[in-house]
């Protein structure tokens, strides 16, 4: 069983090792700041989440420890559609691929002020007043898949992808006779190319976002 809160997590070495990993990640993309608690704006608070990942034979493969916004900011115009219908139709295709980007929403820029809570467990000691400003976004914001989107679509953009005017998530990119598309859907990248290469040169790209 996944423990429930805190407290329950704590007891156990291999909870408190994810929890650190996640804040690890957190503080390695720079999504916050510890500043003094803000007196004429909304500080949200922030839980923690946990889930057990199996192997295919149900050993345990990772404890998964996520730090969720407890509210959303509510933000008017901010609000997107994450529905997305992938277009397979090529007869050129001859390599299909997924890739999960890890920690995604955690490299959407906000661009609006919002600050939370520190976490349970981990509230930095002789300074329990303050609280996180948040410069990227966490899971549980209203803005984080938009935020993430942004970074993407962006990132993509520079690379020299077009994107596709029926479909905001799919890109296209042509080079002589080869053709690579890249289509998003959350925090995950299906791509396909006319060629080997096409593959591999993509895979590159996204082991940088």
């Amino acid at each position: 069983m996944d423990p429930e809160k805190y407290e329950d997590a704590k007891q156990d070495k291999s909870w408190l090792k994810a929890m650190e990993d996640e804040l690890f990640m957190i503080e390695k993309n720079g999504t916050w700041t510890l500043v003094d608690r803000p007196t004429e704006k909304p500080v949200i608070g922030v839980k923690w989440v946990y889930k057990t990942k199996l192997n295919l034979d149900g050993t345990v493969l990772k404890n998964k420890a996520r730090l969720v916004a407890k509210g959303y900011a509510r933000k008017p115009g901010l609000d997107y559609n994450e529905t997305y219908a992938p277009d397979a139709s090529l007869s050129c295709t001859k390599e299909l691929e997924t890739v999960s980007v890890r920690s995604a929403f955690l490299n959407g820029v906000l661009q609006e002020e919002v600050y939370v809570e520190q976490p349970e467990g981990f509230v930095v000691k002789g300074k329990e007043e303050k609280v996180y400003k948040l410069h990227k976004a966490l899971y549980g914001l209203k803005q984080a898949p938009r935020a993430w989107y942004g970074e993407i679509d962006n990132y993509f953009s520079q690379c020299g992808f077009k994107k596709s005017l029926s479909e905001p998530t799919l890109y296209i990119k042509a080079r002589g006779e080869d053709i690579l598309t890249v289509s998003i859907y959350v925090d995950d990248i299906v791509y396909t190319g006319s060629c080997k290469n096409a593959g591999r040169v993509q895979g590159r790209h996204e082991n940088e976002v």
